[in-house]
């Protein structure tokens, strides 16, 4: 009986011990997986920059502290490119304010009918200066998002004029007067909001901005035409992919989730395109007459949608054409004014081999600095102690940051500069020098 005692009484300790073990293996699982999928453990670091040593590029770097500087993400999950861009797909930022702005309406010749909003500045601009942002947003943006209004907001207060374009369709409230909506590269509806500021504002200088798809846009409508370029300061654009061609096969894989990504741009652009239906399938729709409407709601990708429906608006034989024509890598090195590119490496919707587009051009050209970031996701370049964002992202700071450093740079800058003549050719004179 003794002995049978201390048998249950030494065998009774181990089964806590075991399952104990079986808690500890589980939450130390837990712990792997999340600090995996917060990236935890990677380090924070400045932006990797690319750009010649030229005498601007070192002034807009020490004008623009913030682009030398660590990027420091929120702690607890500002490391996740998931994260990031999920916050700023469902909030776009947190607390945004409201500016006001003035919607303007511009007759396109097709018929069209292009929309921006106008916000006037909030205080005087620190060089003294006439300055206007125009401002491309992303993929079905506008003016009412609310990254845009807190970009826009920040810019008010450091003395700039916002113009931001309202992408055609993109307003549910707004009506198409034609049977045609944006595309990823046109450029009219950015063209005649640029023409109404500078003829408008005709002492204003411009800084051109663009937010993913727009930052397409703004740099393909730059390098189209030289006079575009006329009254522009600078460009900056900001986690856009250069080569729709390039892009359209990475964004059918599964890594970084970006096929998942595909499927939900691809059910925004249903919902846009579905509901100006009337406009771009009705009667009056020449190119639209073989568009497969069985299709647009099938289709799960971006691709689907603009084989089948996009490409029509330009009258595009193909999708590669389509891709071919609208993306800015065959325009971007006509732009000579300074043109700062900013990218994520964590972006999941931009595959780093695009990033060698806004690489190679950086090696090339004086005028280009490429950003890349370790972290921010897509648009996303939050900041913040530990949980919570600030209002204010990293992203607008480096914006106006360094449209503030390339206004300053005009007003101090060699007498030959603003002649016309190229920076290598003011060395030859020491009086052209920046002292």
């Amino acid at each position: 009986m003794s002995t049978h005692d201390s048998e249950v009484y030494t065998v009774a300790p181990e089964m806590p011990a075991m399952f104990d073990g079986m808690k500890l293996a589980a939450v130390a699982t837990v712990l792997y997986v999340i600090v995996r999928c917060l990236n935890l453990k990677s380090p924070t670091a400045p932006p990797d920059l690319t750009y010649q040593d030229t005498t601007l590029n070192h002034f807009l770097l020490k004008s623009c502290p913030i682009l030398t500087k660590e990027y420091i993400p929120p702690l607890l999950w500002g490391k996740s490119g998931h994260l990031q861009t999920a916050l700023y797909g469902k909030l776009g930022r947190v607390s945004s304010p409201h500016p006001f702005g003035l919607r303007k309406y511009l007759p396109m010749q097709d018929g069209a009918t292009a929309t921006f909003d106008l916000f006037e500045p909030l205080a005087d601009h620190q060089s003294g200066e006439d300055v206007t942002m125009v401002i491309c947003p992303g993929i079905g943006n506008h003016s009412e998002k609310h990254y845009i209004r807190t970009f826009v907001d920040h810019s008010q207060k450091q003395g700039y004029r916002c113009a931001v374009l309202n992408h055609l369709g993109a307003l549910p409230n707004i009506e198409l007067t034609s049977p045609r909506m944006f595309t990823y590269g046109c450029t009219w509806e950015f063209a005649a909001m640029v023409g109404f500021i500078k003829k408008t504002y005709p002492q204003s200088k411009l800084i051109v901005v663009g937010f993913s798809l727009g930052g397409n846009i703004v740099c393909k409508f730059l390098g189209e035409n030289r006079t575009n370029q006329e009254r522009v300061l600078c460009c900056v654009s900001v986690c856009q992919g250069y080569s729709a061609l390039r892009a359209q096969e990475t964004f059918l894989q599964w890594d970084q989730c970006r096929r998942f990504y595909n499927f939900l741009m691809a059910d925004n652009m249903k919902k846009i395109i579905l509901s100006h239906r009337g406009a771009l399938f009705g009667g009056g729709s020449t190119k639209m007459v073989d568009a497969d409407l069985s299709r647009l709601y099938t289709a799960t990708s971006l691709m689907q949608i603009d084989d089948n429906i996009m490409r029509k608006f330009h009258g595009h034989n193909s999708l590669k054409e389509y891709y071919e024509k609208e993306s800015c890598v065959h325009y971007i090195h006509n732009i000579n004014v300074p043109l700062l590119l900013v990218n994520s490496g964590d972006d999941p919707l931009v595959h780093n081999s695009l990033l060698t587009i806004p690489r190679t051009l950086a090696e090339k050209k004086e005028n280009v600095i490429f950003a890349l970031t370790l972290h921010g996701g897509h648009l996303g370049f939050f900041e913040g102690a530990v949980l919570f964002p600030q209002p204010l992202t990293w992203m607008d700071k480096v914006i106006v940051g360094y449209a503030n450093a390339i206004c300053q740079w005009e007003k101090q800058k060699p007498p030959c500069q603003s002649q016309g003549f190229m920076e290598s050719e003011c060395y030859a004179g020491t009086m052209c020098l920046l002292i």
